[in-house]
């Protein structure tokens, strides 16, 4: 899986690339991400990306420009199944269906909205589909790109290691929550693992499990 990330805060993704599963990921060949500074592609000298809305209003919308020349300058890969997303508080709701959509491409592209937000001749031109990850307003879409390529690159064959770590957690289908989790010790300041749990009987245990699934989801 190649993500590609198009942003005005590269040096915003040095850290989070650089640690867990996303670090595991591309530590194994099994993702590759390359962070694009849309301001490199600004054509005037003081590298200027946004602008003031047409038609007036507060704040400033990023320009379609620098925009539409970085994905130009770095096309997604040639033959390959690809999709291009932007960031967006009014795209539709980023779910784990959807992760698992994504998982299915080759190539992810990702532009991180900012400022009041992007010239929509972006969205109406340049990308596949818009998506927001909760219904709230980021600053930019940097977390936003972060937690798709998280959710994304664990359902990518590999990463995880064992390949049932993903099955069975929250909202592995729509709706689902995950049953509670307990590991040693038993007790611990007079808290106690549920008994079920230390009797060994499988199939008492996955009944326990299914029951507080439908509770949690409840």
């Amino acid at each position: 899986m190649q993500f590609q990330v198009l942003t005005l805060f590269p040096d915003f993704f040095e850290s989070p690339l650089s640690s867990s599963i996303l670090k595991r990921a591309q530590a194994k060949d099994l993702t590759k991400v390359n962070v694009v500074d849309i301001r490199e592609f600004a054509t005037d000298k003081h590298q200027t990306t946004d602008d003031r809305p047409f038609g007036g209003g507060p704040g400033m919308v990023m320009k379609v420009e620098p925009i539409d020349l970085a994905l130009q300058a770095h096309p997604p890969q040639p033959g390959a199944k690809n999709l291009t997303i932007l960031t967006s508080a009014k795209g539709p709701l980023f779910t784990q269906e959807t992760a698992r959509r994504y998982a299915t491409y080759n190539s992810l592209t990702i532009i991180c909205g900012h400022y009041e937000g992007v010239d929509e001749r972006v969205a109406e031109h340049l990308i596949d589909e818009e998506v927001r990850i909760g219904d709230y307003v980021l600053t930019g879409g940097e977390p936003a790109a972060l937690v798709i390529m998280d959710a994304v690159s664990r359902l990518v064959p590999g990463v995880l290691g064992n390949e049932a770590s993903n099955q069975g957690e929250s909202h592995d289908q729509p709706g689902q929550l995950g049953y509670p989790q307990y590991t040693r010790p038993e007790v611990y300041r007079g808290w106690s693992v549920p008994a079920t749990l230390l009797g060994g009987h499988h199939a008492e245990i996955e009944k326990w499990r299914q029951d507080q699934r439908q509770r949690a989801s409840e």
